[in-house]
């Protein structure tokens, strides 16, 4: 028998269509660790009504994502992919934990303070408790470790509170997740300024048509020094330059930077070039969902089969929960 590999999951809010932060940031990080652990990566709806949105259009935001997922590289042979609220022992297990957690390490959440002062007509209790929720993810499958970035750092630090806690009061249940660095960039988005991310409208999405891309990227903000073509700029403060550094060659990143700097290109001409090289690089992605969107019913397979697997695992983790808490009966 080979050697039991480490439990990971990870998760991905369904906002329809995955954009290149996504798939530089996580998604192409997720693909390398499939033959690395055992890996569960869920779509998390039930994360994604804590903020207003549309319900009619949904159902079909989380179908695309699933697709965006497997088109991006997800072998759903090689992993486990599925929907949040297809297994019900995920809310039930925050309810749990929504017990054992402390306000005050809510209060001090990041993303809570962030999401309330973009959302401010809708502060909820949702958004508060999402941490909660957010553990009751992890934990309810034990994982060992949950790929992030710097900026989710606080979430998987509660995660492993919460486990201590519960684990404290209640008896040996969890492990402690551990965060595993992923070497994911973090993509700051085309205004420049905030991370890339459709809330904010700065980003660039892996469906997308070559022309709608070229639309965007021609008007991306770049060094503001460059106020015209005759202006040397500074590649290195230059948001274009940061992708030309993920999607071009070596030689077309160096030129970028040496015609910036002599002002021998203007904008334009460096972000034709950057344009070029993402497009060259979704073709592939892209012709996967498209081969999926026409086998829908393969992708309704995929994740029905794979709630089913992902149950069985939370129900034999909620029975033990309750057992532990003295309820199961």
């Amino acid at each position: 028998m080979g050697k039991k590999l480490k439990r990971l999951f990870s998760g991905i809010q369904p906002t329809g269509e995955i954009h290149i932060g996504n798939y530089q940031g996580a998604i192409k990080q997720w693909v390398k660790l499939i033959d690395k652990y055992e890996c569960f990566y869920c779509i998390v709806d039930y994360h994604a009504i804590t903020i207003e949105y549309n319900v009619r259009e949904m159902p079909d935001k989380i179908l695309k994502t699933a697709v965006c997922l497997i088109a991006c590289g997800l072998n759903p042979e090689k992993c486990v992919l599925f929907v949040q609220s297809h297994v019900p022992e995920h809310t039930e297990l925050a309810w749990v934990l929504n017990t054992v957690t402390a306000i005050g390490d809510l209060q001090r959440m990041t993303q809570f303070k962030e999401k309330s002062q973009q959302h401010k007509g809708n502060v909820n209790v949702g958004l508060f408790t999402y941490p909660v929720l957010q553990a009751a993810d992890i934990i309810l499958y034990k994982a060992d470790v949950v790929p992030v970035g710097e900026d989710q750092f606080q979430h998987v630090e509660l995660s492993r509170r919460i486990a201590r806690k519960f684990n404290a009061l209640y008896g040996k249940t969890f492990p402690e997740p551990q965060h595993l660095s992923t070497e994911s960039p973090r993509i700051i988005g085309l205004d420049g300024q905030y991370k890339m991310s459709k809330s904010r409208n700065n980003y660039i999405g892996i469906l997308e048509s070559d022309e709608i891309i070229w639309e965007k990227i021609s008007r991306a903000v770049t060094d503001p020094a460059r106020k015209t073509k005759k202006d040397p700029g500074n590649p290195e403060i230059c948001n274009m330059y940061s992708l030309h550094k993920l999607y071009s060659s070596r030689e077309e990143i160096e030129n970028s930077a040496e015609n910036c700097k002599k002002a021998s290109w203007g904008c334009l001409d460096c972000k034709r070039i950057l344009w070029k090289n993402i497009v060259e690089s979704l073709k592939p992605i892209k012709q996967k969902a498209n081969e999926l969107e026409n086998n829908i019913d393969y992708v309704h397979n995929i994740l029905k089969e794979n709630a089913d697997k992902s149950r069985k695992i939370a129900k034999e983790t909620m029975n033990e929960v309750r057992e532990k808490l003295g309820i199961l009966i």
